[in-house]
């Protein structure tokens, strides 16, 4: 596995349509592998392919969703597309490929993904709060579009660095 560097908000390549995955090859498993070391590095909770300069529709999420006691694990989604979406969730977001900048976003707070794994065969996942915003933000990274076009606004430096200590 190696670490892959995170394109930003100024690299065209994130505003581009990405191509379906139609070989599930040992160099698709190297690029997830590395997508995962390189999320894991970065302390984010989802990642794009586009994000690490591959026009690919692969995303992986990291399923925070979990049991005491049980790991976080990530989901990987090989072609990925929203089946279904229900409830709402409003919050701060931000972006690996955004450093520093968090917006308020609106999302669904259940989302239904179908996509397909390593080794091509589909599968269904539901996710909620944390993941379900993932999901939704990860898909959108695919087909060009970054967070801050859905912001509703901009987090300002005082609302990110919290209260000072006169307060």
């Amino acid at each position: 596995m190696a670490l892959r560097n995170i394109v930003t908000k100024e690299d065209k390549i994130l505003y581009k349509k990405c191509r379906p995955v139609v070989k599930f090859n040992d160099r698709l498993h190297i690029l997830l592998d590395d997508m995962a070391e390189t999320l894991y590095k970065a302390n984010g909770v989802g990642l794009a392919a586009p994000q690490v300069g591959i026009l690919r529709r692969a995303v992986l999420v990291i399923e925070t969703n979990v049991d005491e006691g049980e790991e976080e694990f990530v989901i990987e989604l090989i072609n990925p597309e929203i089946i279904e979406a229900s409830g709402e969730q409003v919050g701060a977001e931000g972006c690996l490929s955004v450093p520093g900048e968090y917006g308020i976003v609106r999302r669904p707070d259940v989302v239904k993904v179908r996509a397909q794994d390593r080794n091509g065969e589909w599968f269904e996942y539901e996710g909620e709060g944390l993941t379900a915003r993932c999901f939704c933000h990860e898909i959108e990274h695919l087909d060009g579009h970054l967070f801050t076009e859905k912001c509703e606004r901009m987090l300002t430096e005082e609302e990110l660095s919290g209260p000072s200590e006169e307060e």
